[in-house]
């Protein structure tokens, strides 16, 4: 009973570490990918949005931390713990495939499991954060985006991830539109200059793009946290599909047949071998009394 006990703790531990470090991989890879876009992250942190931006790289880090200790943690716990109650526990966590703990259901731990969605739900929204300026680095790479004039203003400074710790921008405004935008170094002031207008001039689309090289980071960077946002709406899928009242039907109905050792109407079915196998045979007994045979 006592090694049995010490097992199923011992499961418990190897699901709860396969969550937790699941979620500390996927913080550590948002973050990575957030971070190389340099010139949009904490972009003057003025608006609502970029206010949001910044509180959930700070949510994603925190997971992350936690995520390794508790991981750390547990590996510890799981390595000291008795030799035999190891072997079993392995062995029953041995037919789970990793991949799958992201977004089974039910999960095995509730708590990791929780963090793991709330993870994902952070990288939504930074996907909604970057939309704009992917649709405009989209736009930029297609040639999608009309020409406009931008009219420099003043410079402005915004804290980077590079060593220097800070980058100069050129406020200013497009003729056509009167959008507020900014351009990505340092020009004369009150030079107007041909520019491609951003489709989406909000958030992170204020920023104009001047080259591919600011394009394609912002593009790489979309993909990556459009794919999270389809994991989540498929995790989401997956939640209600096995709450739904007719699947826990279908569910406890599979456990009752499966329990019973054999299918409850095989046995009565007017269709069986053995049925039709004695139907003939009474059918020929009764041709004989019929003949006289």
């Amino acid at each position: 009973m006592a090694a049995e006990s010490d097992a199923a703790k011992l499961v418990i531990l190897h699901h709860r570490r396969r969550g937790w470090a699941w979620v500390a991989t996927g913080s550590m890879i948002g973050l990575a990918v957030y971070a190389g876009l340099d010139r949009n992250l904490f972009t003057r942190l003025t608006g609502p949005t970029e206010t949001l931006s910044a509180i959930t790289a700070l949510l994603l880090l925190a997971l992350a931390l936690v995520g390794l200790v508790v991981a750390i943690i547990d590996s510890s716990r799981i390595h000291r713990a008795d030799a035999t109650a190891g072997v079993s526990a392995k062995d029953s966590v041995s037919h789970y495939p990793l991949y799958a703990y992201a977004y089974r259901y039910p999960p095995r731990h509730l708590g990791s499991w929780l963090a793991c969605i709330f993870m994902l739900v952070a990288m939504a929204g930074i996907t909604a954060y970057i939309l704009p300026a992917e649709i405009n680095s989209w736009a930029y790479a297609v040639g999608a985006e009309n020409q406009g004039t931008f009219n420099p203003v003043s410079y402005s400074h915004c804290p980077t991830m590079r060593p220097a710790g800070c980058h100069v921008v050129t406020e200013g405004f497009l003729t056509n539109s009167d959008a507020d935008v900014s351009w990505g170094s340092l020009v004369p002031l009150g030079k107007p200059f041909i520019v491609r207008e951003p489709v989406w001039a909000w958030g992170t689309g204020r920023t104009l793009i001047n080259a591919d090289s600011s394009a394609v980071p912002n593009i790489v960077a979309g993909l990556f946290f459009d794919a999270v946002v389809l994991l989540l709406l498929y995790v989401l899928v997956v939640i209600v599909r096995e709450t739904s009242p007719r699947r826990r039907q279908l569910t406890s109905v599979r456990a009752a047949g499966t329990s019973g050792g054999h299918h409850p109407d095989r046995s009565h079915h007017p269709s069986s071998p053995r049925r039709r196998a004695h139907g003939g045979q009474g059918k020929r007994s009764r041709r004989r009394v019929r003949t006289g045979r």
